[in-house]
């Protein structure tokens, strides 16, 4: 007795809810979130490569507080998104191969190709975003350069997503998110009138709705890193605010191996300008005149804290030595090694009154792990570039 035909569902008879409407409302929402995030990470690529045509802005203070930070929230948004929009999508790996069409075909392939490339660096970026805000890197290769290269691969990847599913996400996007497709099979219940039982459960406007709140509840569970006031909400959040004077640190003294060092009492901050330099020591740097700015360390990680910085102006250090108007320096840590044990400040930092080289944070002396004897403070300036235990600045030009 041959068996009965039991008839295979469509893909999307699984759920009504994978569907385009799904997919390209959804998909505008991430592609917002990759926009700001790839906009954003640019900007912290150069100010923290620093490259010498390039004029940085000093002002607002916050720059790239706000910057870094959008930065971070954009990428935390975008994991719920992610998922959601794979989830809509997914059954589509099994659309039929169309063969008997050459146009068809070539959109085919390359729309598989750029999916796969797309997919690949997307949860690349974001996988790889995450764990970079838990400051722990389990891999081999320099994340900032790594990151930075593949969004460029994700962007130009979703530029040819979008481009070859225009038209599907055109339609979409102009017609009702529930609405049902007339010319589907009556027999799909992802086409057909929905019964009282798919009424009654989680509609396609409902799993939008749900995924937003989602992307919105994920940037609120991290962002108090950023924002001091969501600090207590954001239980995700890897920075809480604490650490040594009210101000958190990423690296300790003791981790960078400058403990001894840095409570040398022969410490000399050495300024060299060609043949002319100065020793001083830090003493002779509080006896110069002080100054105090309220100016926030900002991190690539998206945590952010304010602290009420004094020190020696870096201008007025700049002229013992005779330095020109708009210098450009080399200045270097007390850390022997390190991606940013050293670092290069442009002219337009080095003459900017905030400036100053610390030696006081919230009216006492620095914190060993902020970077005591001396370290760099400067307006909208990454974190990693306010250099800690500096022992040498040298004019560049």
């Amino acid at each position: 007795m041959t068996p009965p035909r039991v008839a295979v569902p469509a893909p999307e008879a699984f759920s009504r809810l994978r569907h385009p409407a799904v997919a390209s409302r959804v998909g505008v929402w991430l592609g917002a979130c990759f926009a700001v995030a790839f906009l954003t990470g640019i900007v912290s690529h150069y100010v923290q490569s620093q490259p010498t045509w390039l004029t940085l802005p000093t002002r607002p203070i916050w720059l790239y507080r706000v910057s870094q930070g959008l930065h971070v929230a954009a990428g935390t948004a975008a994991i719920p998104l992610l998922l959601v929009k794979l989830w809509s999508v997914y059954h589509n790996l099994f659309a039929a191969v169309p063969w008997r069409s050459a146009r068809s075909l070539v959109l085919h392939l390359l729309e598989r190709a750029s999916i796969a490339v797309l997919v690949a660096a997307a949860i690349f970026e974001v996988v790889t975003g995450a764990i970079n805000i838990t400051h722990w890197y389990p891999w081999e290769f320099s994340f900032r350069a790594t990151h930075y290269a593949v969004a460029w691969i994700a962007i130009g990847a979703l530029i040819v997503h979008i481009a070859v599913k225009l038209p599907t996400i055109s339609q979409a996007l102009s017609s009702p998110i529930d609405e049902t497709d007339p010319e589907a099979d009556p027999t799909d219940p992802g086409a057909s009138a929905p019964s009282a039982d798919q009424r009654a459960g989680l509609s396609r406007r409902g799993l939008v709705r749900t995924a937003l709140v989602a992307a919105g509840a994920a940037v609120v569970a991290t962002v108090g890193s950023t924002i001091p006031l969501l600090r207590e909400v954001s239980v995700f959040g890897v920075r809480s605010g604490e650490g040594p004077q009210g101000v958190p640190v990423n690296t300790t003294a003791e981790d960078a191996g400058v403990v001894t060092a840095a409570r040398d009492p022969d410490y000399r901050l050495t300024v060299v300008h060609g043949a002319r330099s100065v020793s001083l020591r830090r003493e002779d740097l509080v006896s110069l005149p002080q100054h105090t700015v309220d100016l926030p360390i900002a991190c690539v990680e998206g945590w952010s804290a304010t602290g009420t910085w004094s020190g020696v102006r870096m201008r007025d250090l700049l002229d013992l030595v005779q330095a020109p108007p708009s210098a450009r320096i080399h200045v270097v840590s007390l850390q022997e090694s390190g991606a940013f044990n050293d670092t290069e400040m442009p002219g337009e930092f080095t003459q900017d009154p905030l400036t100053l080289l610390a030696l006081f944070l919230s009216g006492e002396p620095l914190d060993l792990d902020h970077g005591y004897p001396a370290r760099l403070i400067a307006p909208a300036r990454p974190g990693v570039l306010q250099t800690k235990w500096v022992h040498r600045i040298e004019v560049l030009r």
